[in-house]
């Protein structure tokens, strides 16, 4: 099971999405993973219509839905850390091979008709949790496969190779069910995936730089990664878009079989139609998507695909006839890719590649936690209310979050360079220091003319964004009582080994800003070092040359 349509495309107005074609792992992965996600397409509508014959209960069928998303939401930042710290291309390769094994046992289990609706949602929440150790690995080996020119251009073919396997797996689905069984799509979901493990055993990946630094361990790699979320204003505000479209549009992902079963009357061959629906729109949209973009904005995008899914609610709530249906789901997907895409390249742009794939991972944990708690939500509705109450409600709250989250901006500008700038300079030690030595705590002291004062200050809160961001868990600034000319910025880190990551963990957007700050100065700040010693010891103090950004 290939990892869900996540990032989408960064905006680059000159590059075709096709030129990342000319790469040849990347043409080869790409077409293997079109295939493999057609299996996974066949896969889930198969489970979604197996469902509705086990159990037509609208909260049961909806449990489909959470159990395909909640192990997104439990094991991305886990998962995200892993693909930051281990081997990608072991880790994808390992999960592929338990995916297709789990997968063949599963329709084996169809084929012979043992398959309860508890059995039906273990394997669903199984095959999910092996997508979710793989999903953030998938995302960062792109910019190994092509060129850093050809990346934007590789994301977001990705997209499109997703939404293409959206429209013809549920179709195929749907005619192989009625043709072949259903089993069968199961076992050919089984055997799609062989194609992307040749792939990858084919693929030589290039050799990791060299540590200079031990690895970081899964816990502390963890909280890393939420204190970078935490402390980032931009990927905030995506995930607060996020939320406010995700949890809405759950409603016609999670009672689509029923929409289809009870209200349309329809078969698998109607399910399967509807769900390629939803991907002919979102290709669709995909391709006009640049044009949007560039007439109305990331936020304006957001805002009409938020409208978009709202008025598909309501037809889905209204429809009695299968064009109706059809009309909605072709205006559910061009407004899901216009969302999913924005809000992708938001997260993207905002993550420095250290913490790329622990933010990213937040992300799917969000993503797949609001489809979650959405889905359970509206299967709740449909079964206290009736279908077309919960796809009405649905409607109405996609409009209120649509006016209540768009003061949160989106970014849409690759201007901020995020790669390591490595201008701090090295502090200079009186000893050894034991590298788990600490909390740390860093002083920089300033010496700001009254007249630079107000744009100082004004630029030391972004100044404290960056230090929690890259591993302060405190950060504070004070003036001297006496001399106010004289600031002194503190922050804690928690180890010595913690304050050198530190070190390589600043961006050229960084030091540009630090640069900025400095020619508010008529002297180079002074940093000095404490690091936290017992009471009968002396503490080790370090202190680090003047420099140009006077960072340490």
């Amino acid at each position: 099971m290939k990892a869900p349509d996540t990032p989408a495309a960064q905006r680059s107005p000159a590059a075709s999405p096709w030129s990342a074609l000319r790469s040849e792992v990347f043409r080869y992965l790409w077409i293997a993973t079109v295939v493999s996600n057609i299996g996974s397409w066949m896969f889930n509508a198969a489970a979604g219509w197996l469902m509705t014959s086990l159990n037509s209960s609208p909260l049961i069928v909806s449990l489909v839905q959470v159990a395909n998303s909640l192990p997104l939401f439990l094991f991305a930042l886990p998962a995200g850390a892993l693909a930051d710290m281990i081997d990608k291309r072991r880790l994808i390769l390992t999960l592929e091979i338990l995916s297709t094994l789990f997968s063949a046992v599963f329709a084996l289990l169809v084929s012979l008709h043992v398959v309860t609706p508890a059995v039906l949602l273990v394997f669903i929440l199984l095959l999910g949790v092996f997508a979710a150790l793989e999903t953030p690995a998938w995302q960062a080996i792109v910019p190994l496969l092509v060129k850093k020119q050809e990346l934007p251009a590789a994301v977001a073919i990705n997209s499109v190779g997703v939404n293409i396997s959206r429209v013809l797996g549920p179709a195929l689905g749907g005619i192989v069910i009625v043709g072949l069984g259903i089993a069968a799509p199961f076992w050919l979901d089984a055997f799609s995936n062989i194609g992307v493990i040749a792939v990858i055993l084919w693929w030589h990946a290039p050799a990791r730089t060299a540590r200079t630094l031990p690895a970081e361990h899964l816990l502390p790699a963890i909280r890393s990664g939420l204190r970078y979320v935490r402390n980032s204003p931009p990927l905030r505000a995506t995930l607060a878009r996020a939320v406010g479209f995700f949890l809405f549009s759950s409603a016609y992902w999670a009672l689509l079989p029923l929409l289809s079963r009870n209200q349309l009357h329809g078969g698998p061959t109607l399910y399967g139609v509807l769900l390629a629906a939803i991907g002919a729109g979102a290709v669709g949209g995909a391709f006009v998507l640049p044009q949007a973009r560039r007439k109305v904005g990331a936020g304006g995008i957001v805002n009409y695909g938020g409208l978009g899914t709202a008025v598909a609610l309501v037809l889905f709530g209204a429809a009695h006839q299968a064009w109706v249906a059809v009309v909605a789901c072709l205006l559910a997907g061009v407004s899901w890719i216009a969302v999913l895409a924005s809000l992708n390249v938001s997260a993207q742009l905002a993550l420095p590649e250290w913490v790329r794939g622990r933010g990213l991972a937040v992300y799917v944990s969000v993503f797949f936690g609001t489809l979650s708690a959405g889905s359970a939500l509206w299967g709740w509705i449909a079964e206290t209310r009736g279908l077309p109450a919960a796809h009405y409600v649905a409607g109405v709250g996609a409009l209120l979050a649509m006016a209540l989250t768009r003061r949160w901006k989106l970014l849409t500008s690759t201007a901020a360079d995020l790669t390591p700038s490595t201008h701090w300079p090295e502090p200079v030690l009186a000893g050894d220091v034991d590298q788990d030595a600490g909390p740390v705590l860093v002083t920089v002291e300033y010496h700001v003319p009254a007249a630079s004062r107000p744009a100082f200050f004004n630029g030391l809160a972004r100044l404290g964004g960056e230090r929690r961001r890259d591993g302060a868990y405190d950060w504070m600034v004070f003036q001297e009582a006496a001399y106010p000319e004289r600031i002194l910025e503190i922050f804690l880190v928690d180890s010595w080994l913690e304050h050198l990551r530190q070190h390589r963990r600043v961006t050229n957007a960084d030091r540009l800003f630090e640069e900025h700050l400095r020619h508010l100065l008529p002297e180079a700040p002074r940093v000095t070092h404490y690091i936290a010693a017992a009471a009968d010891t002396a503490a080790v103090v370090t202190t680090s040359p003047p420099d140009t950004g006077g960072r340490s």
